[in-house]
This record gives structure tokens, sequence and C-alpha cells, in this order.
């Protein structure tokens, strides 16, 4: 799949999320016919050569609607009914647990993407992380619990 295309697509359609004033996590059906529609442009487009083609639209598809409506690249843990825990100990270490064991990842974040992801799911719970409240438990709207820490409560990575 073409990296450049999808980011291309994904941005499509956040700004598309912005004119329109969706919610992306209360109107994911709206997000998803939203998502079907500009991939449809998309590809149109890249018959004519005007953006990069996508090789497999129904895997753009889903990593776009997991952007701006889910947990990016970690969706795929939260759609897989086997991981019972996701836990992150730093960019390149992203870890799951399957009927209580527990397993390395091949997703590998940036630091932005880490920020990113815990500013996402703080955000129903009104909960907030930076130097004066270094660490949060808080629960997202679908019951799963979030704990996270920033350094200097953190070991520094070695």
């Amino acid at each position: 799949m073409s990296v450049d295309g999808l980011v291309i697509l994904e941005s499509e359609v956040r700004e598309l999320i912005r004119r329109r004033g969706l919610d992306p996590v209360r109107d994911r059906a709206g997000v998803v016919s939203l998502v079907s529609a500009a991939l449809a442009d998309y590809d149109e487009r890249s018959v004519l050569g005007a953006v990069p083609p996508l090789v497999d639209t129904t895997a753009a598809h889903k990593a776009v609607v997991d952007a701006v409506a889910g947990l990016g690249p970690l969706q795929q843990y939260l759609d897989d009914d086997e991981v019972e825990e996701i836990w992150i100990n730093s960019p390149s270490q992203v870890f799951v647990a399957r009927r209580g064991e527990p397993e390395l990842t091949t997703t590998m974040l940036t630091d932005a993407q880490v920020r990113d992801l815990v500013e996402q799911m703080l955000k129903s719970s009104g909960r907030r992380l930076d130097l004066s409240s270094p660490f949060v438990d808080a629960t997202l709207p679908g019951g799963e619990r979030v704990h996270a820490v920033i350094p200097d409560v953190t070991r520094p990575e070695r």
C-alpha cells in the first residue's frame, strides 16, 4: 500500500470531518461512510495519475477509519477479542497479553504518536497528564482502563 497515498487520503478525510462537523467518536458510522466516499473519489483520481494508487483499498479504508475514529495503530488490538491488555513501555515496545501471556508486538510508534494516543484516550475522561499530574488512571468510553505515566516518574529507556 502506498504510504504517501494513505497519508493523503487520511488528510483529506480529516479535512472533510472538520468541514462537516462530524464527531468521529460519536458518529463512527458517519465516518465509515465518509471514508468510503473519499476512497472512491481517491481511486478515481489515482486512475488519472493525480494521486498515488492504493494497492489494498480494504486495508486503506480500515487504516483511515482507525486513525480518525479509533486509536490508530492500537485499534487492531482493541478489535481483537483475544487481547486482554495492551501496554507501551516505549514507542518501540508495544506489548499485548493474550490468554494471560505477554507478547511483544511489531507495532512501532513515534514519541508524538504515543503522546497523541494518550491525549486522545484522556479526552473523554476529563483527566490530564502533565508535570503537575505525571500519572493518570482513567476509563475509556468502552470501559477499557488507561494508566499512563510520564518521565521523570518512569525509568529512562536504556
